[in-house]
């Protein structure tokens, strides 16, 4: 394996701490929406735009924003995201009324949906394919997968000690620290020739990512049967079948067909999009089981997946080891398989507290396999593709991870309140039938992508030239 130079770790801590940071924002609020909808006086019924709002954005945006990188430079839009994160966090802890909170919401996904694929366009561009850039995607895959349950425990800290004004001025903090050290250690590494933005292509996908998720969030909120839900899931369909119909036309095209149809950018996506939902959704499931079933407090549950969180980094350490070993398709199928063997113990939980040993046993197996797979799907999803399509590349596997987060929840809420209506018994019961009927699909999920993945996904494919980024000055 090549050796990581020092400069290459200063590349890899700035990166790293921008990808955890925004994991963070993802569930830090979390725990503190009540207090948040207190403070500045938003309403019961509208604490779900405080995550959805930043939702929409992060997953609507990030295709178009990875493109941006390709087009007119990756360390010029991470270093304008960072910014914009650090300006939304500041005016987000200041806010005291709704319109302002939500609006620093807005521009916090906005700056998500910039960073998040220029960041790993940097990643991917300042390490050569193979081992070297498999450890650095490990480092991020584990970090981010750390951020998400940091980001729950982190949140509950800071409303009980300090305010929840603190998990946005955190932020501050962390953006003026990378804007005074990126500059000089990034460099530039935009393509050479100016290809024109494919604004139809755009426009189109952008609405149709906005449609979708705005759709999984509302069923999730209102039910798959909503209206709201439907329209919007059908209207992004619509939608992305005419972002198709243009970029097979488009003499520039956002997202080229020929990328589109190489199978280990297709197949690479889908295995990390179920990833994400599945993962996310068991977190989800046993934040109920713990809380509702077994009596927890919200922040012992949130105490509780300090385990899940070890698992991920051990998972994004020993992915890129496992893929050197057994390679892209062997450690997907593998990694599905393992995580699928780990939740199903969870579909034999009880009502009594004995139960919780096994549980943080198999929630750390399963973090430890679901970052291997996530590893395998970054690997995969950006490997034999030039430095000139890295943006898009990252910004694919971007969109697949922000939709699987978003989508895991709702259908598995779904399930249990499917389940729970179909049968009869004390509250406790009622709710632990309809967990365990979720958790039981969650491992058939793991299953069946596992089986498809063994079947259809290529080996790692041919390694490509690569493009030398331009010097560090902007």
């Amino acid at each position: 394996m090549t050796a990581i130079t020092g400069r290459d770790r200063l590349v890899l801590a700035v990166l790293l701490t921008a990808s955890f940071t925004l994991a963070v924002d993802f569930s830090i609020l979390n725990v503190a929406l009540p207090a948040i909808g207190a403070d500045v006086g938003l309403g019961l019924g509208d604490l779900q735009w405080i995550a959805t709002s930043f939702a929409l954005c992060a997953a609507g945006f990030t295709l178009l924003f990875g493109r941006f990188a390709d087009l007119f430079g990756r360390r010029r839009l991470f270093l304008a995201g960072i910014a914009l994160l650090g300006v939304a966090s500041l005016v987000g802890g200041l806010a005291d009324v709704p319109w302002l909170l939500l609006a620093a919401r807005v521009a916090q996904g906005l700056a998500t949906a910039a960073v998040t694929p220029a960041a790993l366009s940097l990643l991917t561009t300042s390490f050569p394919e193979g081992p070297v850039r498999d450890r650095a995607l490990g480092l991020n895959g584990a970090l981010m997968a750390a951020g998400f349950t940091t980001g729950a425990i982190l949140g509950g800290v800071l409303t009980d000690l300090l305010s929840w004004r603190w998990a946005f001025f955190i932020n501050v903090v962390v953006a003026a620290a990378v804007l005074a050290v990126a500059p000089v250690v990034l460099a530039e590494g935009r393509r050479p020739d100016r290809a024109r933005l494919d604004v139809p292509g755009a426009v189109t996908v952008t609405l149709a990512l906005l449609s979708v998720v705005y759709g999984l969030t509302q069923a999730g909120e209102r039910g798959w049967t909503s209206p709201h839900a439907t329209g919007s899931l059908g209207l992004g369909a619509l939608l992305l079948v005419g972002f198709w119909l243009i970029e097979r036309r488009a003499a520039a095209p956002l997202v080229p067909v020929r990328v589109l149809r190489r199978r280990g950018v297709g197949w690479g996506n889908l295995a990390g999009l179920l990833a994400f939902a599945t993962e996310t959704s068991v977190v989800f499931l046993l934040t109920i089981y713990l809380q509702e079933v077994l009596g927890f407090a919200p922040l012992a549950a949130g105490l509780s997946f300090a385990v899940l969180g070890a698992g991920t980094v051990v998972g994004g350490i020993l992915g890129p080891r496992v893929i050197a070993a057994l390679g892209n398709r062997t450690t997907l199928v593998t990694g599905f398989l393992v995580q699928a063997a780990a939740t199903v113990p969870l579909v034999f939980l009880g009502e009594h507290r004995t139960w919780l040993v096994p549980l943080l046993v198999a929630t750390f197996v399963g973090g430890v396999a679901n970052l291997v797979v996530i590893v395998g799907f970054m690997v995969t999803a950006t490997s034999g593709l030039p430095d000139t399509e890295q943006g898009l590349a990252t910004g694919l596997t971007t969109m697949s991870q922000q939709v699987g987060i978003t989508m895991g929840i709702p259908i598995m809420s779904a399930v249990v309140t499917a389940r729970m209506s179909a049968v009869s018994g004390n509250p406790a019961e009622t709710v632990l039938n309809g967990v365990t009927t979720a958790l039981a699909v969650n491992a058939a999920a793991c299953v069946a992508i596992a089986i498809l993945l063994a079947a259809f996904l290529p080996g790692r494919p041919a390694p490509v030239a690569t493009i030398q980024p331009e010097g560090v000055a902007a």
